[in-house]
């Protein structure tokens, strides 16, 4: 066992040496700060896209708005649109764990939702908006509980 203090924002402590400096007990350590509630996973496919094709972006996410809203372990999307002159796009979803965004991934539902509309009613697939784009992968590791 260690010794743990563990301070809260308001400067006051709490003694926490029953636990045990795991993962899990770091945790703890953290929610009983209220710092986390639990271990968001984030991941964010950054876009590169013509300067003139942000617009036609943004309409293409509009399209299928909702597509991932009902899978196990999804938490939230926003769709992040560049104002200081930049041309990459940030799309940052939210997910219980990773587990439940590689299920997502691998799921009929993913290859569904990024498709077009036309695709989806049996025509041709326009041409592809993203010039580049990156996927990043973040944790919470801060900021106000829940």
């Amino acid at each position: 066992m260690i010794g743990v203090e563990v301070r809260d924002r308001d400067g006051s402590s709490e003694d926490a040496e029953d636990l045990t400096g795991t993962a899990l007990g770091r945790c703890r350590a953290l929610r009983g700060a209220g710092i986390i509630e639990h271990m968001t996973v984030v991941k964010i496919n950054a876009i590169t896209v013509p300067a003139d094709s942000g617009d036609e972006l943004a309409r293409r996410f509009a399209a299928r708005a909702g597509a991932v809203d009902d899978q196990d372990g999804f938490e939230g999307f926003e769709l992040l649109k560049p104002t200081d002159g930049r041309t990459t796009w940030l799309v940052v979803t939210r997910w219980r764990d990773e587990a439940s965004f590689e299920a997502w991934r691998r799921s009929p539902a993913f290859g569904h939702g990024h498709r077009s509309g036309a695709e989806r009613s049996g025509g041709e697939a326009p041409g592809p908006v993203g010039v580049s784009s990156e996927l990043w992968s973040y944790e919470i590791a801060g900021g106000p509980a829940g």
